[in-house]
């Protein structure tokens, strides 16, 4: 089960990061349209009319993509900003114990964010809302990145959640400050 939990992770990392040079691609595209069409106008004295149709809602979309979709990885890889000023100084059950309420909490949330987007893209779908762009995209595609990348970050925090009441670090505990802080990763229950 580690393993899989894992390789979701990652691949939502991986389609996050993809979604990052999807928009690196349409905008260096229309970058280019854009310079075709300036030297023709200098040449010709008119410009041709280049562009990608709702190129600036596609890259909005791709945008929310890659947001949601690499929540989880950057969770499980400690790249959250995480105010550590009260736990950086406790050890033992209760740096446990207030680790637990810290990620029931995020769980909570994410949870909470999670259903009332899939309700909000249910809504989309029902009603057949569309983008105002010049290529009308139904509303529900973009918004069901969302759900998805929520989704797995509810699983990735169960998935610490757990961990946690098993008496174990949750994944970022050795990751982000500890590192940049030289701490060492204490034994779960040590004093």
């Amino acid at each position: 089960m580690r393993r899989i939990l894992d390789r979701l992770y990652t691949w939502s990392g991986y389609i996050g990061a993809g979604f990052i040079a999807a928009i690196c691609v349409v905008v260096f595209a229309q970058v280019v349209l854009n310079a075709i069409d300036r030297v023709a106008k200098i040449i010709t004295g008119s410009a041709i009319g280049l562009t990608i149709p709702s190129y600036s809602d596609f890259t909005g979309f791709f945008l929310t993509a890659a947001s949601f979709f690499a929540l989880a990885y950057a969770l499980r890889e400690g790249a959250h900003i995480r105010v550590t000023l009260i736990i950086q100084h406790t050890t033992g059950i209760l740096r446990q114990v207030i680790e637990f309420f810290c990620v029931f909490l995020a769980l909570s949330v994410a949870v909470y964010f999670c259903w009332y987007t899939v309700l909000l893209t249910y809504e989309s779908y029902t009603y057949n809302d569309l983008s105002s762009g010049i290529i009308a995209v139904p509303i529900w595609i973009p918004q069901s990145s969302m759900v998805l990348g929520l989704a797995i970050l509810s699983i990735a925090l169960l998935d610490d959640l757990i961990t946690i009441l098993r008496g174990g670090h949750p994944s970022y505990f050795d990751k982000g400050e500890n590192l940049l802080a030289g701490h060492v990763p204490e034994e779960p229950g040590a004093k």
